[in-house]
């Protein structure tokens, strides 16, 4: 649950968006908040927008029609450039397909927020990489690999050591624990949670795992608040 008294750090508000040549919106929501500190999972059938959400939340995706805010700042009142700044700066992403930088040992790939973004800079460390990739069973034999030496289930980690070092304010999580077996997903959720629960990081969680809901303070069922979600395309 998230701390009594905290302020809201993601809110959305009439929030529609539609695909460019879509006949109807994959997304229609009146009102989503998640506030400092709480820990969320979203969850929902293939297609019903979990994936273009978390892209609108985190201001890679700009809504046409409504209002997305991050820390009060309305993304789609930012140009492009100012919104990667403001991204790299205060969210800290997941994203499904990883991307890590290939050319970039396993190491430079955790530390990479932390080039961009003076913030995360003055927050995080390279023994705070250490501390969680270790944490989540990434060895230092394998710290100065290349991130495509690494199995996908290691590169999945990865990526959530890169989302979480230099404490951002919000944590943006797509599907990932997909890759792991049941004991390295509930590693994975031991250092993700703690990590989230010590900076007082929000945490939006997607997955299909059912399993794994119980371990998060609130749970949002996606076809629940988005009114487009029978006409969503796959998100």
């Amino acid at each position: 649950m998230s701390p009594a008294g905290s302020i809201a750090v993601l809110q959305a508000h009439e929030l529609r968006f539609t695909w460019p040549g879509a006949a109807a919106p994959c997304i229609d929501i009146a009102q989503f908040e998640v506030r400092a500190g709480e820990a969320v999972f979203l969850h929902g059938p293939s297609g019903c927008g979990k994936s273009t959400l978390l892209s609108l939340l985190a201001g890679v995706l700009v809504t046409g029609s409504g209002r997305v805010s991050l820390l009060g700042q309305d993304w789609a009142a930012l140009g492009g450039s100012a919104r990667d700044r403001r991204r790299v700066a205060h969210v800290g992403y997941i994203f499904q397909q990883f991307n890590l930088l290939p050319y970039l040992s396993v190491m430079d790939n955790v530390l990479l927020p932390c080039r961009f973004s003076a913030r995360r800079r003055a927050q995080g460390s390279r023994a705070q990489a250490e501390q969680l990739l270790a944490g989540m069973g990434i060895g230092a034999q394998l710290w100065g690999r290349s991130a495509l030496q690494l199995s996908v289930g290691q590169q999945q980690r990865v990526a959530a050591a890169r989302a979480l070092v230099g404490r951002p304010e919000v944590v943006i999580a797509d599907e990932p624990t997909s890759a792991l077996d049941e004991d390295r997903r509930e590693a994975f959720l031991d250092v993700l949670l703690a990590a989230c629960a010590s900076h007082g990081s929000a945490l939006v969680f997607v997955s299909h795992d059912r399993r794994i809901a119980e371990r998060f303070g609130r749970h949002v069922l996606l076809p629940e608040i988005n009114r487009a979600a029978a006409h969503a395309q796959p998100a």
